[in-house]
């Protein structure tokens, strides 16, 4: 009797395992999909911000290349290297200006702005676009 008993509750709980898979499963494809976008999402963003500092680095060397933004965009690609979608050249993806400017001090100063526009990701409603574009820019007194 008992056991009959044991094996009939045996073959009410058949399946529950892949009842909460089939539930749950979504949710935690979602979950794992945006995670892998906002780790690209972070990982531009650093990229990025130390793409546009080396870049205002080199051009607050000296009067004349504070607004070489040839050398600059060179220093950028080299910087943003491992990062999808940049192109072999500045103009497209990303896009680098650098310029002389007087700072918030009075002092002569640099400016360099970089604008990167990623790839499409997978859009998460409400959090994360499809594709998003990150400007940044250095402003960074003469050295020299």
């Amino acid at each position: 009797m008992t056991l009959t008993l044991i094996s009939n509750a045996k073959r009410r709980c058949r399946g529950n395992a892949m009842l909460e898979l089939v539930l749950l499963g979504p949710w935690v494809f979602f979950l794992f999909i945006g995670a892998l976008d906002w780790g690209f999402y972070a990982y531009a963003l650093i990229s990025l911000q130390a793409a546009v500092r080396s870049a205002a680095l080199y051009t607050s060397s000296s009067a004349a290349t504070a607004g070489d933004s040839t050398t600059a965009c060179t220093l950028v690609l080299a910087e943003m290297a491992s990062l999808p979608n940049i192109g072999a050249a500045c103009g497209a993806n990303p896009i680098v200006s650098a310029a002389l400017i007087t700072g918030p001090d009075g002092a002569i100063a640099t400016q360099v702005s970089v604008t990167y526009t990623s790839l499409a990701l997978i859009p998460i409603p409400g959090m994360l676009k499809k594709q998003f574009t990150i400007t940044r820019t250095v402003k960074m007194r003469l050295r020299g």
